[in-house]
Order: C-alpha cells, then structure tokens, then sequence
C-alpha cells in the first residue's frame, strides 16, 4: 500500500482545495444569514466544475468522465469537506448508482447526469422508514404495464434542485422464518410526473442552505421503462453501488475536521491568557495534540477502505469503521474546538459554531453510528456462528 500521494493526487488536492477556497468560502456566510443559494452563484460554480473537467469525476471514462479511482475521489472528497455543502453541492457528483441505467436510460438520466445536464437525488427515507429500510410504506402496484405508486419520502437532499429522482419503493412481501420482509424497486422519476410533488422539508440547523424536501406519490403512473436494475432489485443496485455515500461522510468529515483544527491551532497559537499563549497551556496543548492524531487517523482509516474497493477486496466493515470514527472524530473535534475559543467559539464571528452545528448530522445521516457498530460486529461475528 502507497501510503505517500502520487504526483497526480497531489495535485487533484491543490486542485480542489484552491477551488473550495476561492470559489466556495467567499458565499458561505450569504447562504449561513440567508438559507439559499443564488442560483447565479449556483450556475458558476457548476460551470468552473465542468470547466475544470471535475465534474461528474467519480464516473468511469467510459461515460465520459474522469474515471478516478476510490482513493481519488476520496481525496476530492475530502477537499471538498472543507466548504459550506450547500455550496459545494454543485461540483457535481451524480449517484453512482446510475451506471445501473440500461437502454433509453442512458441517453435520458445516466449521461445528462454526467454531463451536468440533469441532477439527480436519491429518495430512500421515509419517515418510518430510516435505516430499517425494508420498513418503508412507499409502495408501487402493478396496474397492466405500468406501476401506481403511493406513499412518501423525507429528508430527501438536493431534491429542490433535482430534474429526476432515484426513488426505493416497496413493490412486494415475502414470507420468512424470521417473518415478512418487503421487496424493494428502484424507479426513476422525473420532476412534473403526475401524481408526484416534491415540497419543503424541514429546517435543519444543520448545513444550512443544503435543504431537506418531502416527495408525496399520489397514484403517481409509472411505466416498466422507468425501473432502474430489475424490478424487486433495489437491494442489489443498493450494495453494488451505495457504499460510496458512507465513504463521502467519512472523507468529508475529515475534510471539515482539518479547516477546524486550523482555526484551533492557529487561535491557541495567537490568543494570550495570564501573558502567555494559551497553547503553552497543557489543557490546551494536549487537545491539539489528541485533535491532530483523530484526524490523522480518520484520513488513514478512510483512504485505507477506498483503496481497498480500489483492489476489489471486501470493504464493508472497513467503509462502515471509517464512517463511524471519522464522523464522532469530527464531533469531538468541532466541540474541543469551540472549547479552545471559549465565548467567541459561540459567536457567529468566527464560523466555528457552524462547524460545530453542522457536525451532528454526520452520525446520522447514511447509516447512523449505531448501525455503523451493528455492520462491524457482524461481519466480525458471523464467520464465528454468532
């Protein structure tokens, strides 16, 4: 394993980070006060992303894109992390998921996708239905040639934006020892289908300017074509291609706990009390000594799984360690950060409250941490018997 970058990754890091910085930094506190992103300011960024030949970039060359590796795409992940997602939400990184696309499907979701034509947004929560997905209640019926579908999706991201959705419904039930267990499809669904709405969601304290909406199915039509995979398959285009969701949590995480430990190490570094820097403190001092080695290891755990994809090994446990330490890594980061700068850690000032606030929702969303635990030990267990 190359644990050094190569000279090309080097320089899709300086490449994303001068990015973020110059073209995500300068909005972010306009879309903090205001809660949106102008859609001119929007349009720029999707355009220097596909100006710089980025966009789309975790999609193989063989549609047209960069083709980067896992570890790559880690890395401009990572970057990424450092600004506002509400923001960076428009580099562009369609669903994986949509190489799954057969037939007329390509020409109509899977390359407009890839060349920023389209956006996409994946529609899999429901309100009773979170990370017990084959809990959902969102169904579709066979009517002829076609599937009626009824029911409901929430905190649904990017979905204000989004020309087509990749909707998990349940379209089945078997009967098993361990009792009924729902069938799942994958559709696609385009904004204006009749019988399908898509509305505000909630206010979130967290990411703001990323919004959550609420997707209503009322006997919304949907022809056969519009399947994506086989239908009762959902959960094979789910474990072939949604892994990558949980690693863009971990590299993000990490990403974002490395702008705030700059801020920290910085302030502790420039801040006197009793007529010192308050970094010579050892109450200080050890926590940037701790907050510096969690980072470290969060990068380490999460390159270490994408390269793992990279060599066709087995991933999920190491995906879901990565998921799981990096995003409580990033929690324990922004608070001892905001513990660092005291009062002013509170004052919108600085933007280490955001950072802060921002933070709780990684161990949520994408397989909370406790699922994360729960993938871990079974694979752990399972070839024991337990």
């Amino acid at each position: 394993m190359q644990f050094g970058l190569t000279e090309e990754q080097d320089m899709i890091v300086k490449t994303v980070r001068s990015f973020v910085e110059k073209e995500i930094y300068p909005h972010e506190q306009l879309v903090e006060r205001t809660g949106e992103v102008p859609k001119e300011i929007a349009q720029e960024i999707k355009q220097k992303t596909l100006d710089l030949g980025f966009y789309a970039c975790n999609f193989p060359e063989s549609v047209g894109a960069a083709g980067l590796s896992h570890v790559d795409f880690a890395l401009v992940e990572r970057e990424l992390g450092r600004g506002s997602m509400a923001l960076n939400h428009f580099f562009g990184r369609p669903q994986n998921i949509l190489m799954a696309c057969k037939g007329d499907q390509i020409d109509r979701y899977l390359m407009p996708a890839v060349r920023g034509e389209r956006m996409d947004a994946l529609a899999m929560t429901e309100p009773d239905a979170g990370s017990d997905v084959r809990g959902m209640k969102c169904t579709a019926t066979r009517d002829g040639a076609d599937w009626i579908v009824n029911g409901s999706k929430h905190f649904i991201s990017g979905a204000e934006h989004a020309d087509f959705f990749i909707v998990f419904v349940a379209t089945g039930v078997d009967e098993t020892p361990r009792g009924p267990k729902k069938r799942i499809t994958t559709f696609l669904v385009d904004r204006g289908t009749k019988g399908f709405d898509v509305r505000k969601g909630y206010n979130s304290v967290s990411h703001k300017g990323y919004k959550n909406c609420i997707l209503d199915f009322d006997d919304c039509r949907l022809p056969q074509a519009q399947v994506l995979g086989e239908v009762d398959g959902g959960f094979a285009v789910m474990n072939e291609w949604l892994y990558a969701t949980r690693i863009t949590v971990a590299t993000m995480s990490v990403g974002r706990a490395r702008r705030c430990f700059d801020y920290a190490l910085n302030y502790a570094a420039e801040r006197k009390q009793f007529g010192q820097q308050i970094g010579k403190f050892q109450g200080v001092s050890f926590q940037i000594a701790d907050m510096i080695t969690e980072i470290d290891a969060a990068d380490w755990l999460t390159l270490a799984a994408a390269w793992r994809l990279d060599q066709g090994l087995p991933a999920n446990r190491e995906i879901a360690s990565a998921k799981l330490y990096a995003s409580e890594m990033l929690a324990r980061v922004t608070d001892k950060t905001l513990q660092i700068f005291g009062g002013m850690g509170l004052m919108d000032d600085f933007p280490i409250e955001r950072f802060w606030r921002d933070a709780r929702v990684e161990r949520i969303w994408d397989g909370t941490s406790e699922i994360q635990r729960h993938i871990i030990s079974r694979d752990l267990l399972r070839p024991l018997g337990g």
